[in-house]
């Protein structure tokens, strides 16, 4: 797949973000790892957009190239058409990060902390978007905290607080909501929505695949360092081929069962295409002794089309589009 087919030149406004064959080898004691074997995408101005990949994909070693933290091995990176490499300081300018780590200063309060931060950008009396920053993560009541004092959930607010207070056109949200609670979930996503609405641009990694199949137009999904699938969310949905059929039991499932079963403690989830397959599937389940509680069916979602894009993802597979809205 030629560059030249993957990047129309029509395009009048620049991409948020492109990549193009991205690629990213690492010195290790046992030799060269490639941890990214030709990445090409772009993000249209004004996407959510969605990254997703089991651990180890590259997705955190791709975000570092485009924050200018890491350097590719070979390809190019662009912000709004501004180079990562040769363009840097407009480049980070634009760009607004919010890291999975929890980093921070222990030494100065979450305002004292904003406003340095505001500083780097050469940005000063700001303090009325701090304070809409700090009420919209429902930080207000900590403004005056010393950093470390903050729970974990609140130093994730912080972060992401940090990230957005050079007002960034562009934001790259690395698992943003990873062990943090509901109530974070749902103000952050909340506060980000609103952003969006607003012309920002956000690039989102995540596990919490009902987050990305809510807020994502578009998601790419990559496996060992090479992009596998990239639809429209509602394009990849359409990709399942059945419902499914979720129930609880208790012992192991037969094999001609548990073959094709997505078991999480209790509960098993089985492909359910027609009536006359749930059928067989609770009767082979019964003639094996278990006893089947809740039975319920359900419309595939994209965990499901996440688990059967990994398991047959590769890069000999038919090339994903990779253009910019194009499904």
């Amino acid at each position: 797949m030629s560059l030249a087919s993957t990047f129309p030149p029509g395009r009048v406004a620049a991409p948020a973000i492109s990549f193009r064959d991205i690629t990213k080898t690492f010195s290790t004691p046992k030799g060269p790892f490639q941890a990214l074997g030709g990445v090409s995408f772009e993000v249209d101005q004004g996407e959510i957009f969605g990254l997703l990949g089991p651990n180890g994909a590259g997705k955190t070693t791709l975000i570092s190239i485009l924050a200018g933290l890491t350097r590719a091995s070979s390809g190019s990176v662009s912000v709004l058409g501004h180079d990562v490499v040769t363009d840097y300081t407009q480049s980070r300018r634009l760009l607004g990060v919010v890291p999975q780590e929890l980093v921070f200063d222990p030494f100065f309060s979450l305002r004292e902390a904003l406003r340095i931060q505001s500083g780097y950008f050469g940005i000063r009396d700001n303090d009325d978007w701090i304070d809409d920053l700090l009420h919209s993560l429902g930080l207000a009541d900590k403004a005056q905290a010393n950093m470390r004092q903050l729970s974990g959930g609140m130093k994730r607010r912080a972060m992401v607080a940090q990230a957005l207070v050079h007002k960034p056109k562009v934001i790259v949200l690395d698992e943003p909501t990873a062990g943090v609670d509901v109530e974070l979930r749902q103000t952050l996503w909340q506060f980000v929505s609103r952003l969006n609405r607003e012309g920002s641009t956000v690039l989102l990694t995540t596990h919490y695949l009902e987050e990305a199949e809510a807020l994502c137009g578009r998601i790419a999904m990559i496996k060992r360092g090479q992009v596998v699938a990239l639809e429209k969310t509602s394009a990849l949905l359409s990709r399942a081929s059945s419902n499914v059929l979720r129930f609880k039991t208790t012992g192991s499932l037969p094999p001609e069962l548990a073959a094709k079963a997505r078991v999480t403690g209790r509960v098993v989830q089985l492909p359910a295409h027609d009536a006359a397959e749930v059928e067989h599937t609770l009767a082979v389940a019964r003639q094996a002794g278990l006893v089947v509680e809740d039975i319920e069916i359900r419309k595939a979602d994209l965990e499901d089309v996440f688990l059967d894009v990994m398991a047959e993802g590769s890069a000999g597979a038919s090339a994903p589009s990779v253009g910019g809205s194009a499904s």
